[in-house]
C-alpha cells in the first residue's frame, strides 16, 4: 500500500466515522442518564430522509439539517414519553422506533417523489459543501505534513469537524459541569438525585433530547454529505454499530472516538479493497464488506473485557411517596 493510498483510506475513515461518532455520543449521553436507546438507527434514518427531502425541495442543505434535527428530536421525545413518562420497556420502544422509521421513510418518500422510496439526487446548494482548512493549498507539497493536513484533515464537510469537536464537548459536559454530574448520577442512582430535589424525569428528557440532536446531525450528514440523497435503509446498521462502539468504549467519549475510527477504518478498507489475499487465499468481496459487522459481533460477544453500564440504565424510575 503506497502513501497516496494510505492518505485516501484515512481520508475516507474520517468521513465514514462521522455518522457513527454522532450516534455513539448520542447513545452514550442517553445511557449515562439511564435511558437505553436502541432506536439510534431509526432516528438516523428519519433524519437522513428529512434532510434529503427538505434540502431537495428548498435547495438549501442547512434547512435540511435543521429539519433532520427536528425530526430526530421529535422521535427521541416519543421514546422519552414511552420510556420515561409511562415507564415502558425501553428496549421495545427503541425497536418500535426502528421499525417505524424504516417503514415510514420509504412510504413517505414514495408518496412525495415516486422514485421507489428514495429522494431525487441532490446537487448544488442541496449538497453539503466541502471546507478547505487554512493554508491547505500552500502546504499540499510539504513532505508528510502536506498529505496529512491537506489530504486527510482538510476538505471535509462542516459536520465532520463538528462531530470530532463534540468529543471534547461531551467529555466536558459529562465530567466538568454540574449538569453532567447530575446526569451521571441519574444513570447510577436516580433515587439519590430525586432525594436532593432534582428532577430525574427532566434530566432524562434532557439527555434524550441531546441524543436526538446528535442523531439528527448523523442522519443529515449521511444523506447530504456522505451521499447525495436518501435511499431505503441507507443507515445500513450504523445505529447498532454505534451501540457496539459505545460498549467498546465503556461509555467514555474519548474512547468512543477511537472505537468509531476503528469501525470507519475497516469500512474504508473494505470499500477500497474489494478483494485481498491472506496466506495465498483470496477473500471474496462479501467478506471485506462484512468486516465492520464482524467486529460488531466480536465486541458484543464480550471479547473486549468486562464493560459495566450505568447501574440504572434501562430501569424506569418510580418516585417513592
Amino acid at each position: 500500500m503506497d502513501w497516496i493510498m494510505v492518505v485516501q483510506v484515512l481520508d475516507s475513515t474520517l468521513r465514514l466515522a462521522t455518522p457513527l461518532l454522532f450516534a455513539c455520543l448520542a447513545g452514550l449521553i442517553s445511557e449515562r442518564a439511564g435511558v437505553f436507546d436502541i432506536g439510534l438507527e431509526g432516528k438516523m434514518l428519519a433524519a437522513a430522509f428529512m434532510a434529503a427531502a427538505i434540502a431537495y425541495a428548498t435547495g438549501n442543505v442547512w434547512l435540511g439539517v435543521a429539519s433532520a434535527i427536528v425530526a430526530s428530536v421529535g422521535i427521541s421525545l416519543l421514546h422519552g414519553v414511552a420510556a420515561i413518562t409511562f415507564r415502558g420497556n425501553q428496549l421495545i420502544s427503541g425497536v418500535a422506533i426502528n421499525f417505524l422509521a424504516a417503514g415510514l421513510t420509504v412510504v413517505i418518500a414514495q408518496n412525495w417523489f415516486s422514485q421507489g422510496g428514495r429522494t431525487p439526487s441532490l446537487s448544488g446548494g442541496g449538497r453539503m459543501p466541502r471546507l478547505d482548512l487554512p493554508f491547505a493549498d500552500a502546504l499540499r507539497d510539504v513532505p508528510v505534513l502536506g498529505p496529512i493536513y491537506s489530504g486527510i484533515l482538510s476538505g471535509h464537510a462542516l459536520l465532520v469537524y463538528i462531530a470530532f469537536l463534540c468529543v471534547p464537548a461531551t467529555w466536558f459536559l459529562l465530567f466538568r459541569t454540574r449538569f453532567g454530574l447530575r446526569l451521571r448520577a441519574v444513570g447510577e442512582n436516580p433515587a439519590a438525585v430525586d432525594t436532593a430535589g432534582i428532577s430525574v424525569v427532566g434530566l432524562r428528557y434532557g439527555a434524550v433530547a441531546i441524543g436526538g440532536v446528535l442523531c439528527g446531525l448523523a442522519g443529515a450528514y449521511l444523506s447530504t454529505g456522505l451521499s447525495a440523497g436518501f435511499v431505503q435503509e441507507m443507515t445500513a446498521g450504523r445505529g447498532f454499530i454505534a451501540l457496539a462502539a459505545m460498549i467498546f468504549a465503556k461509555w467514555r467519549p474519548w474512547h468512543a472516538m477511537g472505537a468509531v475510527l476503528l469501525f470507519g477504518f475497516l469500512e474504508a478498507v473494505a470499500n477500497r479493497f474489494q478483494s485481498i489475499e491472506i496466506l495465498g487465499v483470496g477473500l471474496p468481496v462479501q467478506a471485506m464488506q462484512a468486516l465492520p459487522y464482524i467486529l460488531t459481533v466480536v465486541i458484543l460477544a464480550g471479547f473486549v473485557g468486562k464493560a459495566i453500564p450505568p447501574r440504572a440504565v434501562g430501569t424506569p424510575y418510580v418516585k417513592e411517596h
